[in-house]
């Protein structure tokens, strides 16, 4: 597992839908800025050249700031551009491969939805977090299972590596997650679709006050 930067803070992704490509790069660095201390490339587009290009420019921006960008759903992608890591769910292949393919410094997230279960194999995998969602109603995900803060709460418990928490997240509903345990909000719309996302990155960051673990077992 990775002893790259510490996991904890807001986890900014981005959304092709809320943000032009034009922008992109200026909409992530206004979150860096505001004090997002990872990023997430999340594009669902067939276009790959498109993606490759649009990751490639964040990267480097994201290692000029010291924060590591993490590739959704895409391992290729990730080894291709030197990424710091990936992201993976239920579909996106095994642990073992990403960890075999980015190497042991690459940070390795995986999507645990609502199943502790999941989140224990993770764990068990060498997962450098796990991904509780969506803990709130959330318009990018409408059918998406809910993870309940007593779910959160029960892996707070059993787990000492960062957890993540995911949908419908904004600054006024955050507090209960972090009471919860959470390490990281994951956050799309209360930041890429604000119209100022430095100052909606800044309200995220405000909210971290104490440290917690850094990584798993």
């Amino acid at each position: 597992m990775t002893d790259a930067p510490r996991l904890r803070g807001l986890y900014a992704i981005t959304d092709s839908t809320l943000i032009a490509d034009s922008a992109l790069l200026a909409s992530v660095e206004a979150a860096i800025d505001g004090g997002a201390r990872c990023i997430q490339y999340r594009d669902k587009r067939p276009d790959a050249a498109l993606r490759e290009h649009l990751a490639r420019a964040l990267n480097t921006a994201c290692q000029a700031r010291g924060v590591p960008l993490i590739i959704n759903d895409d391992l290729a992608l990730a080894a291709r551009i030197g990424a710091a890591g990936v992201h993976i769910g239920r579909e996106d292949g095994a642990l073992s491969a990403a960890r075999a393919t980015l190497g042991a410094r690459a940070i390795i997230g995986v999507s645990c939805y609502d199943e502790l279960e999941r989140a224990r194999a993770a764990v068990a995998g060498g997962a450098d977090y796990i991904a509780f969602g969506a803990v709130y109603p959330t318009a990018i995900k409408p059918q998406a299972v809910r993870a309940s803060l007593e779910l959160l709460r029960a892996a707070r418990a059993e787990f000492r590596c960062p957890i993540v928490a995911i949908g419908g997240i904004r600054a006024d509903n955050a507090a209960p997650l972090l009471a919860a345990g959470v390490d990281m909000l994951a956050v799309i719309s209360a930041v890429f679709g604000e119209p100022d996302v430095r100052a909606a990155a800044a309200r995220f960051a405000a909210l971290f006050t104490t440290p917690t673990p850094e990584h798993c077992p």
